[in-house]
């Protein structure tokens, strides 16, 4: 089987490969209405561009619901789900720090000024930006919304290319192998280092080769 131009090429014919469009919305519940509404239009001048108002859609006992969505750019929309009639879980009550944050949503910008004139306007606008981070490819600026939600807005510093997508590779076959490894012998991964000296190994293997 071939690939030719995004088309699978095979003995039963050309067909099509599914490509995806970039994000359509990234979508997560609030309790606080008021409070969402006014940071994402307000403060952070995102136009409310559609709201879906539903009487117990879903499988049967689901709350009637507000679905609404903001303009995040590039096509994009930031959508939150805010149920009528019930307590928040404590399950879905953010908890700021690690784990939690890995759930987090993240724009781009496509030019460093940009990204200094964002935190500049969160800033005047009484939005507490409290951290800034330079890692590899990316310079990001941190926040969060009324929810305690983590928000990022990006800077890519250059694009990615082959030799990135190349160590993607590695890194993750070597993850990949160390913590099969470990499941094997009943165990469980502590820390980095055993992903770092496999993936050595994988590098000088490739060396090797070449």
């Amino acid at each position: 089987m071939q690939l030719k131009e995004g088309v699978m090429q095979s003995n039963e014919g050309r067909i099509a490969k599914p490509r995806l469009q970039g994000v359509h919305h990234t979508a997560r519940p609030t309790w606080k209405l008021r409070e969402t509404v006014e940071f994402y239009r307000d403060r952070m001048g995102l136009a409310l561009v559609h709201a879906i108002s539903a009487k117990g859609w879903g499988p049967p006992g689901h709350p009637d619901f507000l679905h609404f969505f903001f303009d995040s750019g590039n096509g994009s929309t930031i959508a939150f789900f805010y149920y009528i009639g019930v307590e928040q879980p404590d399950y879905l009550r953010h908890r700021v720090q690690w784990d939690g944050d890995s759930v987090h949503t993240s724009w781009g910008v496509e030019r460093q000024e940009e990204l200094l004139e964002w935190k500049a306007a969160l800033e005047a606008r009484g939005v507490d930006v409290f951290m800034r981070v330079h890692h590899e490819l990316i310079d990001s600026i941190y926040f969060r919304d009324p929810n305690g939600y983590l928000l990022e807005i990006t800077w890519q510093i250059r694009p990615m290319n082959a030799l990135d997508a190349g160590d993607a590779e590695r890194t993750l076959e070597a993850a990949i192998a160390v913590e099969s490894e470990a499941a094997a012998a009943g165990t469980a991964l502590k820390n980095i280092e055993g992903i770092w000296r496999r993936k050595a190994q994988l590098v000088r293997a490739l060396e090797a080769k070449e």
